[in-house]
């Protein structure tokens, strides 16, 4: 209560000097000039908490035109931010521009070429082709599902990564669903389970199961496979993802206390009031590769035949190579792999994981993709690549690289208001993206959240087919390393392939190929333990 009223102080007192001005203008005609200026602030306030297209503006009326006269300014005052310490990374300032632009259909050119310099090692682009090709449809799919499965998923390129409800608020949870729902794509739930957020929205949907296994869980907290059957039979659910570990904090569970618990997170959750909600550092349902496997057609058995797959951030890399080992042991393998970079991330983490543990995307991508193709199996299992994938060319890269489609989570949160005020942990999201406070989730307008959603994603998907067509290219899945370049310093460039190349189909089942320590690693994994029988990851 007290901070809905610090919210709208503002407001509250220009309407209080408002009905003053009025009652003293009966004593001196003097009082005309507040009147006037506290009356029309008065009314710009209450236009605010009225108007739906800026949230900012819905939970601080008045006070939030500041935001906008500052990014107004931005260009006269951009070097003294540069020079300063409060500037954000260039990363996150030009993503999210461009997600604000394509996702309320604004024109996204600029002029006077690059901003940053081309000569400075780091900078990275895509070869293009003397004759281009013209591209008009731009929806890109990929199709999800092995030989085992019965239900492949026609998955869009692009699609919502994981984000549970209670991380994210109801309304952003709503919006997100519903935009996935008219641009034709889909929304990772995240472990927290399937809310009514997600089943109102109609869209469809990837149901994780985690460590808590949220949502088909026993009462103590063990995977339940009836509970298990009764969601993945929900027609939303196209694909269900077993999640190993998350680049914003991999090897890490975590707990939401009792305090926090609403009775609609229980629900979804499926778990009791007034008890802490564990999310244990690893699974109970299963401790070896084989197992894992044997888990992925357990799980696919339940489902009726959709695709089941998992996610993780690279560790380990021997840990890696026991799953693909157990793959070949079993015979069993999951339709897809999600790889999840480091650098990803959109809540809460400890400071030195979210610094310090787990691999990078580009490094993980290339490692995953690589021990598929050594083992022969990489046309048996889809790859997916999570983490600061906003734009094109971030989807281009991935692709690149060796994945089959991209999963973002910041770029659809820009897309719903978010600015990353990093206050999500709070309760106090200024923006209503992550906050249970109802009072604050109101600035966010489902309807007009929801086609900015769809927005973004067709803009984006459309970006990258103009990319793909400058390439020579007919389709994105064309994009191969030596499409990338990176520049390492003022004199030297590189291409995708000299710094991430494929390794050859079956090298590892020949053991004919001692590059980058993939065979090293190999030769110490086994399907029957994550355990090590000898020193190294």
């Amino acid at each position: 209560m007290i901070s809905r009223l610090l919210r709208f102080s503002t407001l509250i007192a220009c309407v209080v000097l408002t009905l003053v001005s009025a009652i003293a203008l009966t004593w001196s005609g003097a009082f005309w000039l507040p009147l006037v200026i506290f009356g029309a602030l008065a009314a710009l306030g209450i236009y605010d908490m009225l108007q739906s297209r800026h949230a900012i503006l819905r939970n601080y009326p008045i006070l939030g035109h500041l935001r906008y006269f500052f990014e107004m300014i931005r260009p006269e005052i951009r070097q003294y931010l540069l020079e300063s310490d409060f500037d954000e990374e260039p990363f996150t300032r030009e993503a999210r521009n461009i997600v604000y632009q394509r996702s309320k259909n604004v024109e996204d050119k600029r002029p006077f070429g690059t901003k940053v310099s081309v000569y400075d090692g780091g900078y990275q682009w895509l070869t293009h082709s003397i004759r281009p090709r013209k591209i008009e449809n731009t929806d890109f799919r990929v199709l999800v599902g092995g030989p085992d499965c019965k239900h492949p998923y026609d998955l869009s390129l692009y699609n919502i990564s994981a984000m549970s409800f209670g991380a994210l608020s109801a309304n952003a949870i709503s919006a997100l669903n519903r935009g996935a729902r008219i641009g034709g794509f889909a929304q990772d739930t995240g472990e927290g389970g399937i809310s009514r957020y997600h089943r109102e929205g109609g869209g469809d949907l990837i149901y994780e199961v985690g460590t808590g296994y949220f949502g088909c869980r026993t009462p103590d907290g063990q995977f339940d496979p009836e509970k298990f059957r009764a969601v993945a039979a929900d027609p939303q659910v196209k694909m269900i993802e077993i999640k190993l570990s998350q680049g914003a904090k991999p090897g890490q569970g975590g707990i939401l206390p009792a305090a926090k618990i609403t009775p609609e997170i229980a629900e979804a959750r499926g778990v009791p009031m007034g008890v802490d909600c564990h999310s244990p550092d690893g699974h109970s349902a299963f401790s070896t590769p084989v197992e894992l496997m044997e888990f992925i057609a357990r799980l696919r058995e339940l489902s009726d035949g959709k695709p089941v797959g998992f996610k993780l951030c690279i560790g380990h890399r021997r840990e890696f190579m026991c799953m693909v080992k157990a793959m070949l042991k079993t015979g069993i393998t999951p339709d897809f792999i999600v790889i999840d970079g480091k650098e990803g991330g959109t809540g809460a983490a400890p400071l030195e994981f979210a610094n310090h543990m787990g691999m990078p995307l580009v490094d993980g991508l290339t490692f995953a993709h690589n021990a598929l193709r050594g083992a022969g199996l990489r046309d048996r299992v889809r790859i997916g690549a999570s983490a600061k994938l906003v734009t094109a060319f971030d989807i281009a890269k991935a692709l690149a690289l060796g994945a089959d489609w991209a999963n973002s989570a910041r770029g659809f949160m820009f897309s719903i208001g978010c600015i990353q005020a990093q206050s999500c942990h709070t309760n106090h999201c200024p923006t209503g993206v992550a906050t249970q406070d109802k009072s604050r989730q109101r600035a966010l307008v489902v309807p007009d959240k929801a086609q900015r959603v769809a927005n973004f994603h067709r803009n984006t998907l459309k970006a990258l087919g103009d990319m793909t067509g400058a390439a020579g290219l007919t389709h994105p899945s064309g994009f191969l390393p030596w499409h990338l370049m990176m520049r390492e310093n003022e004199r030297e460039m590189v291409t995708g392939e000299d710094v991430y190349p494929y390794m050859p189909d079956g090298f590892l089942l020949r053991e004919d190929d001692e590059r980058f320590g993939y065979l090293k690693r190999w030769r110490r994994a086994s399907p029957d333990s994550f355990e090590p029988f000898d020193e190294g990851v």
